[in-house]
């Protein structure tokens, strides 16, 4: 029932938002409204000024200039079809509620028109950051050497593209070879990293003719970086980081891991490996001596996929604490390819963290097709072991 759970609650926070924003967008309305019913209900001591002076301000930043402006003229009418009758206006106190309402009105229409500016430097700014890291980080082909690709960047935050998550995928001569990892930080400098990591591995991965020479470049590419930089903090500027290769015409995986989250081996009947390497290494970057890598093979038969993965996804929690456990969740389940795979995976981590994600993912599946492979079954989401028949079936 916990899968169930989750679920209800996100669906519950969507619900509350949308009530939420037609409310906001009602609210200057009904306290004109509430106004003039109040101010002339109640004795003259009583005033409803603060309710015409409210509906302009809050309707500033979500209305648009026009909305703002005819909020801002129903106040000052409100205010004036309650004190123009007889010589309300001729005393001080209606009078200065009138340049009160009408002060503020105009103030209104300012703070909309400074809003609505900056809204749109901000969209701007997001078309710059998203145009960089898609030129940093493009989507690989569908169909690489034979093989079935899907990549996907997840962001913590909505509308946010900047962060240290990279992945790629590189046909050679030795065979299709992939990087995924994760810089330590966040923002312009960790794209920069992105960036000469994904450069140096491109070349390579064209040049080198073997997978630890490809993990030699990279590491001598950030000395390169850490040199130009005036030096890298061991502690902060390492990255963690897979090295896959997929000889051509061999069904294997050679994989070079340094420090990064194991990558796990699907069967096409549902069962599942933890590609765990037999001795942990270090991450690239960190300058603490030459570390000696040595690629280990796995079988990567037809119909097996290769999932790799950032630490956004197997260190995301739930509102328990628990860490999503990918393995287990992937495990006995099956998928027609790479993409809904990653689908699939991507909108399970949403339900299991309620949409609270506080760190990055980047998703990399690479399958191997098999000829005459039955049509698989297709799995949209990931339900919870104890999820009923109803869910299995959507």
């Amino acid at each position: 029932m916990a899968t169930k759970l989750r679920g209800g609650r996100v669906r519950g926070r969507a619900v509350v938002r949308g009530w939420a924003w037609w409310f906001v967008r009602a609210l200057p309305i009904l306290m004109i409204v509430g106004g003039l019913v109040f101010d002339y209900l109640s004795p003259p001591p009583f005033t409803a000024v603060p309710m015409f002076v409210a509906a302009p301000l809050i309707a500033a930043p979500f209305f648009s200039p026009a909305g703002t402006v005819l909020t801002g003229v129903a106040t000052v009418f409100s205010i004036l079809s309650l004190r123009l009758p007889g010589d309300g206006l001729l005393h001080v106190v209606p009078f200065i509620e009138l340049v009160t309402v009408f002060t503020v009105a105009v103030l209104a229409v300012v703070i909309n028109r400074v809003v609505r500016r900056s809204n749109e430097q901000l969209a701007s700014a997001r078309v710059i950051a998203e145009t960089a890291m898609r030129a940093v980080l493009p989507t690989p082909s569908e169909r690489i050497g034979g093989l079935h690709v899907a990549a996907r960047y997840e962001a913590a935050q909505a509308d946010e593209f900047v962060g240290g998550d990279l992945f790629a995928v590189a046909e050679s001569s030795y065979g299709v070879r992939l990087v995924v990892g994760d810089v330590r930080g966040k923002g312009l400098e960790a794209v920069g990293t992105v960036a000469v990591v994904i450069g140096a591995f491109r070349e390579a991965a064209e040049q080198e003719d073997s997978l630890e020479g490809v993990a030699r470049r990279l590491e001598r590419a950030l000395a390169r970086e850490g040199a130009r930089q005036g030096g890298i903090d061991p502690v902060e500027g390492f990255v963690t980081a897979v090295l896959a290769e997929i000889p051509p015409g061999a069904a294997e995986v050679r994989i070079v891991n340094r420090g990064h989250p194991e990558p796990l081996l699907l069967h096409p009947d549902g069962s599942l490996e933890v590609l765990s390497p037999t001795v942990p290494a270090l991450p690239l970057g960190m300058d603490l001596g030459v570390w000696t890598d040595r690629a280990e093979v796995w079988e990567l038969a037809a119909g097996m996929t290769l999932l790799t993965y950032t630490d956004g996804l197997s260190e995301a929690r739930d509102t328990q604490g628990d860490f999503y456990d990918p393995a287990a969740r992937l495990r006995g389940r099956i998928f027609p390819g790479p993409e809904e795979l990653l689908s699939a995976l991507a909108d399970d981590v949403r339900l299991h963290t309620g949409g609270r994600s506080t760190d990055d993912m980047a998703l990399l599946a690479v399958a191997r097709p098999a000829r005459g492979q039955p049509k698989r079954r297709r799995t949209v989401k990931i339900v919870g072991r104890d999820a009923s028949e109803e869910e299995l079936s959507r």
